[in-house]
């Protein structure tokens, strides 16, 4: 129990929890979908749109990118490359360097995600309008830099 010496984190006002759990409960929303039809983790998915955006780049690309755990990314990465999602190969130029992209496999859900995904983000969003969205985008901005 709480007394005058203990000073108690008000978690449900913390502002990393909240984004915590608003980021949680749009991306569970978002994944419940594709981890029963595709057998993919969030994590997984998250590696996949990474690469259909920039392909042919290192695991420690990924990992910058999604700022994601760099042992997660490569779990994930490695059950991609086993299921044939996911192209590994060595860099043309750097040998002790390997690329990564989707393969068509990869592509094939991707394509299926990415759209229920956009229309996803469209229903979160629905709740805003188009000021209090332009107002969200830019406080995002800010408190990533």
């Amino acid at each position: 129990m709480a007394d005058s010496a203990h000073h108690p984190l008000a978690l449900e006002q913390f502002l990393p929890y909240r984004l915590s759990i608003v980021s949680n409960t749009i991306s569970q929303a978002i994944a419940a979908d594709y981890q029963t039809r595709f057998d993919l983790t969030m994590t997984e998915w998250r590696v996949m749109a990474v690469l259909g955006r920039f392909p042919d780049v290192s695991a420690r690309e990924v990992a910058e990118r999604t700022a994601m755990d760099k042992v997660a990314v490569s779990r994930a990465l490695a059950r991609l490359v086993k299921s044939g999602r996911v192209i590994r190969e060595i860099h043309d130029e750097d040998k002790r360097r390997s690329v990564l992209r989707l393969s068509e496999a990869g592509w094939t859900i991707h394509d299926e995600v990415a759209p229920q995904a956009r229309a996803h983000e469209t229903e979160f969003f629905a709740v805003l309008d188009a000021e209090e969205r332009a107002w969200l985008l830019r406080i995002l901005e800010k408190l990533s830099a």
